[in-house]
């Protein structure tokens, strides 16, 4: 009898034990929290990423993550599977927005400053920081006094930031966006694929960061946080430990961009909450 393709094989069953091993490793060195309904999203990440191995036990592919060097090589593997790279170009339109709003009509009113900085955080594979880059081009093309702009972006997955540093896309992910937007941003390709051009490229830069360790980023005065679909990953605790280090790296009078919901009950001392239809957004007082 003929063995099923691994990919129809039924998944191997994991303990509450060897659950709970595997929360602790990835909140340990991604922060992000797995509870038990995610367990079969787990179990499917590890399975494929163990045939592709050809790993047989849980423990097996568990003990050579913490095999030194050899392990975090394949961690850096394993995580891009275990983080969801799911986004479009402006996905959420009152979001960017405000954030047009904000640059129109009150970026210099409240920081004083010609040259505007951006940081999108969880960037994936870019429509998001392209988006971002997109705007702020537009709004800021006609103003002679706009010195300069820049977005940092920043994810923990290598493989989501080499895509988005490539800037490349098929006509599919472009549906949606004004067309205006694609015959000015981008260069068409062959094979129906599209590529940001490079006036637009030269203000963007991506760079690998857990947020972890977000404090050893070295941004700060930042004029613009947009941190969208990311919080959803972490514990309750850890959502307001981020929020509280974003907020130290925003300038004055900055925005703080948020996922509608993300958040509930949450405010800060430094932080006065924006008035704008299905958004979540603050400045900083």
């Amino acid at each position: 009898m003929a063995t099923r393709p691994w990919y129809l094989q039924p998944l191997t069953e994991m303990s509450d034990e060897e659950f709970g091993r595997w929360q602790q490793l990835v909140e340990a060195r991604t922060g992000i929290y797995l509870p038990d309904h995610r367990r079969s999203f787990l179990l499917t990440s590890l399975a494929i990423r163990m045939r592709e191995n050809g790993v047989k036990s849980y423990e097996e592919y568990y003990d050579w993550l913490l095999d030194g060097p050899r392990g975090m090589v394949e961690w850096a593997t394993l995580v891009d599977r275990l983080t969801v790279h799911e986004t479009r170009f402006f996905r959420h339109q009152p979001s960017f927005n405000l954030v047009a709003d904000y640059i129109d009509n009150q970026l210099k009113l409240a920081t004083g400053d010609n040259c505007l900085q951006m940081w999108s955080l969880g960037c994936a594979t870019g429509e998001e920081t392209w988006s971002l880059a997109m705007l702020a081009d537009n709004c800021l093309k006609h103003d002679a006094s706009a010195e300069f702009f820049s977005v940092f972006a920043t994810d923990i997955s290598l493989p989501a930031l080499a895509s988005a540093r490539e800037g490349v896309y098929t006509s599919r992910r472009l549906d949606g966006m004004d067309p205006g937007l694609v015959d000015e941003y981008f260069i068409r390709l062959e094979n129906d694929h599209y590529r940001v051009i490079n006036r637009l490229r030269s203000r963007v830069c991506y760079s690998q960061l857990n947020v972890l360790d977000l404090n050893y980023s070295p941004l700060r005065g930042v004029h613009i946080i947009f941190c969208q679909n990311l919080l959803i990953y972490f514990s309750e605790s850890m959502r307001r430990q981020l929020l509280d280090q974003l907020v130290d790296r925003l300038a004055p009078g900055g925005l703080l961009v948020l996922g509608p919901g993300e958040m509930i009950n949450w405010d800060h001392p430094g932080l006065t909450r924006v008035a704008y239809d299905n958004t979540l957004a603050f400045t900083r007082t």
